[in-house]
């Protein structure tokens, strides 16, 4: 499988973080968006990022094709008709708002992926799924579409239907899918920064 595309998912709302908009937060000196940047960058081909407003980024914008904000599955969306756009096969989604994700967070996706069917991987962990962290097959968009269509809005009600294949993460670093959702969640960030050696 040639090397994925990748798509940094900033098109919510920050509701739980009052309005701010997450990609803008601030961690040791550095944005949400560029520390995602920093991570999935040397990991795919190209990248850009899923956003429903103007960000000051040189990164190319991708703002939802649904209107009203229905979720991660329409910026997973957005993700698709770029690639396809781009004639990439596949697209890797991180969320904006995971500040320490895996630096081999690729890899592992493409290598469970390519025993998968139609080559559909999330990531997971011994806390569970983290279905925003995906290998998307461009293939699937029409699916999606409808999908979206009939009112689906979690990611796992439609990667189920697929039976996508986890990659698993070891527990090595508790931090890894540490999500940035309040103020308390970035305080929380600091301290695992300040913690690690």
């Amino acid at each position: 499988m040639t090397q994925p595309l990748g798509v940094i998912l900033a098109g919510g709302r920050s509701s739980r973080m009052g309005g701010t908009d997450k990609a803008t937060l601030v961690l040791d000196g550095q944005t949400l968006l560029q520390r995602a940047v920093d991570r999935l960058e040397p990991q795919v081909a190209a990248l850009a990022v899923n956003t429903n407003t103007d960000l000051p980024t040189d990164l190319t914008q991708l703002p939802d094709s649904i209107g009203g904000h229905p979720g991660p599955l329409a910026g997973i969306l957005a993700a698709l008709n770029w690639a396809a756009a781009m004639g990439a096969r596949h697209v890797v989604t991180v969320p904006v708002d995971v500040p320490f994700f895996p630096c081999d967070l690729v890899p592992r996706l493409l290598l469970a992926a390519g025993a998968h069917p139609v080559g559909l991987a999330i990531a997971a962990d011994e806390s569970g799924l983290h279905p925003t962290f995906g290998l998307w097959p461009v293939d699937l968009r029409p699916d999606l579409v409808s999908a979206l269509e009939g009112g689906v809005r979690k990611v796992t009600d439609w990667t189920d239907t697929f039976g996508a294949a986890q990659a698993h993460f070891p527990a090595t670093q508790p931090s890894s899918f540490l999500n940035v959702n309040r103020p308390g969640d970035l305080a929380r960030a600091e301290a695992a920064l300040a913690e690690t050696p």
